[in-house]
């Protein structure tokens, strides 16, 4: 069969449109048995490209299919009232969309498997609106409630905006594929199918006109993902002292899967326009500040492009190199890479839409077994960080300038170094790659590469590649950097969002672990420490991260009598369209025998060597339960579960800001960072002044010796031995 033409079945379904090679192919109408009917594009017998589908139950389907299954940009609208304008995957709710539910809600945010999971805004129907996070359904991390009312320009041209361009979006879309399609099918009806749907329907863009093709939406949804996850609670947080007139006021809020833990009331007229001019002087500061502050616009975008093709160049030149032991010449400075990259391509090259620029690789074949001592495979590193997606450039969180860029799937961590740092680093690597060799649960940052681009006119960026302890299965709640200083460790309040890294005196918890855990835990960090003093550095800390749980007690907090809360987090009453997916809350952490059959070991760029054993199990090699996540695998500073105990302060009643639990159970991830900062006779002298002017405690860090047991010190009472 091929061309045109018309085919019944006996059950009753009938297809009116285009053939191909015996195959439903091209564009037709599917009348099916179950009485749902299709109206689009099809490829060797599946709707595969734009189509409209009306299932039994009413529910109308207009988007992009692929391989019979809802995946691309469309619109679903259930019988109830409900409607999404979104993307989808796999036939479920996917990346960024907008749900309006029957009664006037909206959810304008991400999705994954049909959930809110990430960063979105909810508006209820009484003008209320939600800026957070969601994690699988349920609201997880900090955000900001604004009542109904509020006097919010930001709020008032959003709400504004999504009226006009959805009322426009669901009011064409069906008339206009309806119209589109007539009785009479031939070739022509498809192009002018496509072209209609894409031209009418105000949520699908122009671009797309072949089939299998992604189809996007409209200007605002594209801004809107082109957005990085966090953008839409960082906006919220930053514009609210632009936007917000006098006597407004907003909650932030705090959840852990689904429960609220704390609160605090913000009257937005106390904020000051110097709280606005600091947080701009900060940012020029930190450009200025920059190692590579001179590029600007697109170079920064050639600078990335620049170091996929020198990593994909440098790992696959030494990866055929048969294995031999690890020679002291590898550690040398003949012990390199060099290679020009010209746009044009060369001998050796491929030609780039990139810059022309030199290329260095630092002691490559260190390098390439340091990530087999990280059982890290060689073809998923330069397709982590050399893949099409490209890398991501994330804001500074440091006092040192310098630039960090995140790979796509999140794994590892770009850094760019001064020269300084370059130098203390190479001096060390042989020291470290015994250290690594050694003690397979090291603490101290891994490191998978170093390398340096040079640009025209002398200019230089030299990078390290690490990996990023907090790609993690579990969300990461807070972070905090621990010195084990009082000097200037602090973080002020309206600079605090979601991202910040926390410092010590930011920290208010203690916490309770299991006594062999927290053995092996101090060990390491004694093994690292003395590491760390025989390299001569100084100024290191202890990243860490804390994942909360809402304990099974506090399930019945899901459904408070507040109606507007209640809209929000019973799932049931969200349109009705989940159908048991969302996991109930927790039921607390528990630690189970280890059993390798029943967790992930493959390894990532944050694991660490063995499974721990602990007491709670008879000592035994563990794993940990986490209840609506699954079975993980505890290691040395990866899925570690602690009982985090609030510290109350002596001026907690003063506070407006409200902690509603004192008792969390909380997964621990932590590792030692800024390794690079050597000791030397001047930095003795400048914290030797700050020592006797502000900190008296700031006198261990005038050496390496001193510093590394004032840092032990300190976290042995953050982390307090059992009584």
């Amino acid at each position: 069969m091929t061309g045109e033409g018309r085919l019944i079945w006996p059950s009753g379904a009938s297809y009116e449109g285009d053939f191909s090679g015996g195959y439903l192919h091209g564009f037709g109408i599917f009348n099916g048995s179950d009485g749902s009917i299709y109206r689009g594009v099809w490829r060797m017998n599946t709707q595969h490209g734009i189509g409209r589908k009306q299932y039994q139950n009413s529910d109308v389907y207009d988007g992009c299919w692929k391989e019979g299954v809802r995946e691309g940009s469309g619109r679903y609208a259930w019988s109830n009232g409900n409607m999404y304008i979104g993307n989808w995957k796999d036939g479920k709710m996917c990346g960024r969309g907008v749900m309006k539910w029957f009664d006037g809600d909206l959810f304008d945010g991400f999705w994954l498997n049909g959930l809110r999971h990430g960063s979105g805004c909810y508006r209820f129907a009484d003008g209320s609106y939600y800026f957070g996070v969601w994690t699988k359904g349920l609201k997880d991390g900090l955000g900001m409630f604004y009542p109904a009312g509020s006097k919010h320009r930001f709020l008032r041209k959003t709400s504004d905006r999504h009226d006009q361009k959805r009322k426009k979006q669901l009011s064409h879309t069906s008339s206009t594929i309806s119209e589109s399609v007539k009785p009479k099918v031939n070739r022509s009806i498809s192009e002018r199918f496509s072209y209609s749907l894409l031209k009418g329907s105000g949520s699908i863009s122009l671009r797309t006109t072949s089939q299998g093709e992604d189809v996007a939406l409209d200007d605002s949804s594209r801004d809107m993902l082109a957005c990085d996850s966090s953008s839409v609670l960082s906006q919220s947080s930053d514009d609210k002292s632009d936007f917000l007139e006098t006597g407004s006021v907003a909650y932030e809020r705090e959840y852990t899967q689904g429960v609220l833990i704390k609160e605090r009331i913000i009257n937005i007229s106390r904020l000051s326009r110097k709280s606005k001019q600091r947080i701009k002087f900060h940012a020029k500061e930190v450009k200025r500040r920059s190692c590579v502050y001179f590029l600007e616009g697109r170079k920064s975008y050639y600078l990335m492009l620049n170091l996929q093709l020198g990593i994909r160049y440098s790992v696959g030149k030494i990866t055929p190199v048969p294995i031999r032991e690890v020679r002291q010449s590898d550690f040398g400075d003949q012990a390199r890479i060099k290679m020009y990259f010209p746009r044009k391509g060369s001998q050796f090259t491929p030609s780039h839409h990139s810059i022309d620029f030199y290329w260095k690789d630092y002691c490559p074949m260190v390098f390439r077994y340091l990530r087999e001592l990280f059982k890290l495979d060689a073809a998923e590193y330069m397709m982590s960080i050399c893949g099409d997606d490209g890398l991501r450039e994330l804001s500074s969180p440091g006092k040192s300038g310098s630039l960090f860029y995140l790979s796509r799937d999140d794994r590892f961590v770009i850094k760019t170094l001064k020269k300084s740092e370059l130098k203390v680093l190479l001096k060390m690597l042989p020291d470290y790659y015994r250290h690594v060799k050694e003690h397979d649960n090291t603490l101290i940052t891994k490191v998978f590469g170093l390398h340096r681009i040079s640009l025209k006119r002398g200019k230089k960026v030299r990078f390290v590649v690490m990996g990023n302890m907090f790609c993690t299965e579990l969300r990461i709640h807070r972070r905090y950097d621990l010195k084990g200083s009082s000097h200037g460790r602090f973080t002020k309040k309206d600079r605090i969002d979601e991202a910040t890294t926390l410092k010590d005196l930011d920290l208010k918890y203690e916490f309770h672990m299991d006594k062999l855990l927290r053995e092996a835990l101090f060990k390491q960090l004694s093994l690292d420490c003395r590491f760390l003093e025989s390299q001569n550095i100084i100024d290191y800390s202890l990243l860490l991260g804390l994942h909360f749980r809402a304990p099974e007690n506090l399930i019945s907090l899901l459904q408070p009598p507040d109606s507007q809360n209640n809209v929000e987090t019973n799932p049931e009453h969200e349109g009705g369209i989940f159908q048991g997916e969302l996991s109930i809350p927790p039921r607390g952490l528990i630690l189970v025998t280890h059993e390798p059959s029943s967790v992930s070991t493959t390894p990532g760029p944050h694991i660490r060597g063995s499974t721990l054993r602990a007491m709670s199990v008879g000592d035994k090699e563990v794993d940990l339960l986490v209840p609506g996540t699954g079975r993980l695998r505890v290691q040395l500073g990866v899925n570690m579960p602690a009982q985090a105990n609030q510290k109350l302060m002596q001026d907690e009643a003063a506070s407006v800001q409200v902690e509603l639990f004192e008792v969390y159970d909380v997964v621990l991830y932590l590792g030692i960072i800024d390794i690079l900062q050597e000791y030397n006779m001047k930095k003795k002298l400048e914290h030797t002044y700050k020592s006797l002017q502000f900190d008296p405690m700031s006198v261990s860090v005038i050496e390496p010796k001193l510093y590394s047991k004032r840092f032990i010190n300190f976290l042995e009472k953050v982390f307090p031995v059992e009584p």
